[in-house]
């Protein structure tokens, strides 16, 4: 379903840009495949490249060489909006743009043009997968907390239900219930299989228990692209804590 073929991106600090210097890399060389049904977690120390790798799945930004295709289409042939109704990312902070969040959950149906009765039944329907409150429906992002605006975010990205969910610690400003809760959604979700998650997660309890695979990145490129039953997940846990520490004592 998708697939990055030797993907590199690379940014330039304001001394380069009128320079031939090479830009400082943030991927490199990233391959790998994504096939239907897959709940795949990416871990990493901060600074790995994660959240970077989902903005450029979600084409929010563009590689700077490689090449990235979507049931065998060329990224590039997609029309931006089109891609992003199949591909849809929820970040960490999410804006409601001055919408309610009732206005919120309609808005990516109104784009896709649906009846008020059919944006209604879906809205109604993910706000009680959610346990998404009534009183919720008439407040701003003012009015919401972080956990609130992130549980609204991801309920927005739900009502379209796209081929490919990027989430981006979905679950950092939630309760544990909550967040248990949106893992067995997400997990429903692919067994269809309807819904394809990449989800980027530093809970590795809640990664062992959602991923049928685990993308590890280490300072921009792919350490390993492990099935779920091959994981070692005491080991990975040591491993990330002993690269969280070398990357730190860096900056002391």
């Amino acid at each position: 379903m998708l697939r990055l073929e030797q993907v590199n991106l690379s940014t330039r600090l304001k001394s380069q840009t009128q320079s031939n210097l090479p830009g400082y890399p943030i991927l490199q060389d990233i391959s790998f495949e994504v096939f239907p049904g897959d709940r795949i977690t990416i871990v990493g120390t901060a600074g790995a490249g994660k959240t970077s790798l989902l903005r450029l799945i979600n084409r929010l930004t563009e590689p700077t060489s490689g090449k990235i295709y979507l049931e065998n289409q060329d990224y590039h042939q997609i029309p931006v909006i089109q891609l992003r109704q199949q591909v849809t990312l929820v970040q960490q902070e999410s804006k409601l743009l001055g919408m309610t969040v009732r206005e919120a959950l309609a808005y990516p149906l109104v784009l896709l043009g649906l009846s008020k009765q059919k944006i209604q039944e879906k809205v109604s329907y993910w706000q009680e997968q959610l346990q998404i409150p009534e009183q919720w429906l008439g407040r701003t992002e003012v009015q919401l907390s972080a956990g609130q605006r992130q549980l609204v975010a991801i309920a927005r990205a739900l009502v379209i239900q796209p081929k490919i969910l990027l989430l981006d610690e979905p679950n950092s400003a939630l309760d544990p219930g909550k967040a248990s809760l949106l893992i067995n959604i997400f997990t429903q979700l692919t067994q269809a299989p309807t819904t394809t998650i990449l989800m980027v997660n530093h809970q590795l309890d809640l990664a062992q228990e959602f991923s049928t695979r685990l993308l590890h990145l280490q300072q921009g490129q792919m350490l390993a692209n492990y099935p779920a039953p091959d994981i070692n997940w005491e080991e990975l846990k040591t491993s990330l804590i002993k690269a969280e520490y070398e990357s730190a004592a860096e900056w002391i």
